[in-house]
């Protein structure tokens, strides 16, 4: 599993653990003054996941307000964003005489080197995310007004950016210690691509990452529309108004063409819902045209050609 530290207060005495709260605060972000109205017996609990320049850290905490200010700016500034992807309950950020809302799913944002407060309701679930400025292909310099506050997460680049970190939060014991850098890199340049669409400077980001960025934001397209037997490459190429040429393109870095991709995902899927104690009693057909093969022959031929077994087979030795 990934490299990861777990935290939490209830073994520090109560009358230390909000102190404690913010010494973590400290080490995962950067130096705050924190109140609560539970601060007799605060509880909090966070991990820390190691993704090299990338710090991830999903956390639990109890109602707070936490204050970066100028003196703490001036004192110690890391350079770096701070994201929240808001997961259970709701808060609020100030910024000048700015105010921000936030609630479940949405996504907030923070610069290490401007000053604000966050106050929290009770209990607040999060994960947290740490980018040094220096990781972002941006424009270095930017008015403190152009930097996005409240993003939803609901379609687009927020949501690709979403469902990465609920998947890699929920399981890390998919994942090596080696892999950690590597995720690092793909929550940046996930990052950098919602900052640059937010902040409508796209041209800012060099063309890996514009790249990388659309592969994800097909494939997600893709695994949402492998039940419709239409869906081929120029059909992916057309919803995002890009040629067919130039996807091909796009894939010829990854392990399979386009169609390949999209005929793996299929019969993969198809595999699953095999292999499932409660599909049991699902007709193979019925499988297969949920998954975008409307013909059986089809159907049986490709799955032998990737398993070795026809779907009949397969299922039976999986049972």
């Amino acid at each position: 599993m990934l490299n990861e530290t777990v935290f939490r207060n209830d073994d520090v005495p109560a009358a230390e653990r909000l102190a404690h709260w913010a010494e973590r605060l400290r080490q995962t972000h950067a130096p705050v003054r924190v109140t609560s109205d539970q601060a007799h017996d605060f509880r909090a609990s966070q991990r820390v996941l190691d993704l090299g320049a990338v710090t991830l850290w999903p956390a639990t905490f109890e109602q707070l307000v936490i204050h970066r200010t100028p003196k703490m700016i001036r004192q110690s500034d890391p350079e770096q964003y701070h994201l929240s992807f808001i997961m259970g309950g709701t808060g609020g950020c100030t910024w000048d005489d700015h105010q921000t809302i936030y609630k479940p799913s949405d996504l907030h944002i923070n610069d290490s080197s401007l000053p604000w407060e966050v106050h929290t309701g009770d209990p607040v679930t999060i994960v947290g995310i740490e980018v040094p400025k220096a990781q972002l292909p941006l424009p270095r310099v930017m008015a403190p007004s152009a930097i996005p506050r409240h993003i939803p997460t609901q379609d687009g680049i927020g949501a690709l950016l979403a469902q990465f970190l609920t998947q890699l939060v929920t399981d890390t014991t998919k994942y090596q210690p080696a892999d950690g850098p590597r995720l690092g890199t793909v929550l940046s340049d996930l990052v950098a691509a919602l900052f640059a669409h937010t902040l409508e400077t796209s041209n800012a980001l060099p063309p890996d990452i514009h790249r990388r960025t659309l592969i994800l934001r097909i494939k997600k397209f893709i695994r949402e529309n492998l039940h419709d037997p239409r869906l081929t490459p120029t059909v992916v190429a057309s919803t995002h108004a890009i040629s067919t040429s130039y996807l091909h393109r796009l894939f010829q870095d990854e392990e399979e063409t386009v169609a390949a991709w999209i005929r793996h995902q299929r019969l993969d899927a198809a595999r699953r819902d095999l292999t499932d104690p409660a599909l049991a009693s699902t007709p193979i057909r019925t499988i297969a045209v949920r998954w975008g093969f409307p013909r059986a022959a089809d159907f049986s031929r490709a799955f032998r050609n990737a398993y070795g077994l026809s779907p009949k087979d397969y299922r039976s030795q999986s049972r």
